[in-house]
């Protein structure tokens, strides 16, 4: 299985190729990042590593062999006890399970390690995979909400309560 990793500085070239080979992928669900993203990538590598130090914000990387990057699993805008939790997994990877687990072992390092009692996330009506990865990892639709101009739904999740993503 791999393995999650807290997001280093040394994850930067790999999270740049993930982010590259997948860009049309990604782009069928969730509005595009932009050439910006990808030509200043090293800077704004820099700029996570400096939210995750101040503690607003903590990024992960599920990574496989060879140190290859299979998706990426965030937590951003922690305050207050909650974080909104955002994730996306290679086209590879997909369908094998992996954003489900992904989901799951970060939504216990949230409630065990940075000791956060809710969650948000969303996802588009047009993805039902990543819909679904939420519902089984306990969280609840709450509200409909627009996604890059796409009708979404955003679903909370109460780390406090026993729920499913906790389960082996």
């Amino acid at each position: 299985m791999p393995e999650l990793e807290r997001l280093a500085a040394h994850h930067a070239p790999a999270v740049l190729r993930f982010e590259r080979e997948n860009r049309a992928y990604f782009a069928r669900y969730v509005p595009d990042r932009g050439d910006d993203f990808f030509t200043g990538y090293a800077a704004r590598h820099a700029a996570l590593l400096d939210e995750q130090e101040r503690g607003t914000c903590h990024f992960h990387v599920l990574v496989g062999d060879h140190g290859s990057v299979l998706g990426r699993f965030n937590l951003v805008d922690v305050a207050d006890g909650g974080a909104e939790l955002g994730y996306r997994v290679a086209e590879r990877a997909a369908g094998r399970g992996l954003a489900g687990e992904g989901v799951r072992r970060v939504c216990e390092l949230a409630r065990h390690e940075y000791g956060l009692r809710r969650l948000v996330a969303s996802a588009a009506l047009a993805n039902p995979a990543s819909l679904a990865v939420l519902r089984r990892a306990g969280f609840v639709p709450d509200h409909q909400v627009e996604l890059g101009g796409e009708p979404g739904l955003r679903h909370t999740l109460d780390l406090r309560a026993p729920y499913a993503a906790a389960s082996p």
